[in-house]
């Protein structure tokens, strides 16, 4: 039977509600106002006449950003760069992970320990820009995926999970003449899909939003990332000449330019938008794991 709200319930359903509204309107009507923006005229933008709906509606930005080669080849660098960066943070993560979640693992909280200190403190900009220099991975994509493969973040929540999967499943394994890598192939891998989901969707994120990295590490524009691309028109206010060959008036480019910085944002963001329905089911499972303990 079904217990009738108070008054003082529906007060509660409804603050909450309110509330709950208004900070989602908070975060979602950027991202809103960008996309309307970008098929907005400029000056309408500057005058504050678009901030409902787009106004003067032009698609002459997104015609120039999809026109220019720079764009699309930024695109399959993060890209590559992307799915090389969830492979490997993925497997290294496990493979760290999963030896320290096993009680019979001798020195494994000495190992977290260290770990968990590389969270707090770490060697900074320069001493790490001499190590991928003495590894000669300098000007290459390796020199993007590698330095931030590994993530002590990352390695507990994999922990915490491998220490769920029950013990009987690993001695049931071990009668049956299964060694420890047949084990973690056969039997945890298989049922550590919302994990590896989490930690992939980690990886993809954090290399899909960098750029820093790429741009200390890489000077060959060929490899500059799709963010490095966004970096240089929005900060610098540069985009490819390409773009812009055919403007001679500097107002019609500075329109163009205004154009063009609102779309590279919904063009950048597209992917992960895309991405992240396909992934939430097991995303929202395996990044809850261990957060509740019976």
């Amino acid at each position: 039977m079904l217990k009738r709200k108070t008054k003082s319930d529906l007060v509660f359903d409804i603050i909450n509600y309110l509330f709950l509204g208004c900070f989602t309107l908070m975060i979602l009507y950027p991202l809103y106002f960008i996309v309307i923006a970008s098929i907005s005229d400029p000056n309408k933008i500057y005058s504050g006449d678009v901030w409902l709906l787009p106004q003067s509606i032009t698609f002459d930005g997104y015609k120039r950003i999809f026109s220019d080669s720079s764009i699309w080849n930024g695109y399959k660098n993060s890209i590559l760069y992307a799915v090389l960066n969830g492979i490997v943070s993925t497997t290294l993560v496990i493979m760290a992970a999963y030896p320290l979640s096993r009680k019979d693992f001798y020195g494994r909280n000495v190992i977290m320990t260290f770990f968990i200190i590389t969270m707090f403190f770490n060697g900074g900009i320069i001493p790490t820009y001499l190590v991928v220099k003495d590894l000669h991975l300098m000007n290459s994509m390796w020199a993007v995926i590698l330095p931030g493969a590994m993530d002590a973040f990352l390695i507990i929540i994999a922990k915490t999970f491998f220490e769920e999967l029950p013990e009987e499943l690993r001695e049931a394994a071990a009668i049956d003449g299964a060694r420890n890598l047949r084990y973690l192939w056969s039997v945890v891998l298989p049922l550590s899909k919302p994990i590896i989901a989490v930690l992939v969707l980690f990886a993809v994120v954090r290399q899909w939003n960098g750029f820093f990295d790429a741009l200390i590490y890489l000077s060959d524009g060929e490899k500059f990332p799709l963010q490095l691309v966004l970096r240089n028109i929005l900060i610098q206010s540069q985009p490819s000449g390409n773009m812009l060959m055919d403007i001679d008036n500097m107002l019609a480019k500075q329109r163009v330019t205004e154009l063009i910085k609102f779309g590279v944002i919904i063009v950048s963001a597209v992917p992960l938008l895309a991405l992240y329905p396909f992934l939430q089911r097991y995303f929202v499972k395996g990044v809850m794991v261990g957060s509740v303990k019976g």
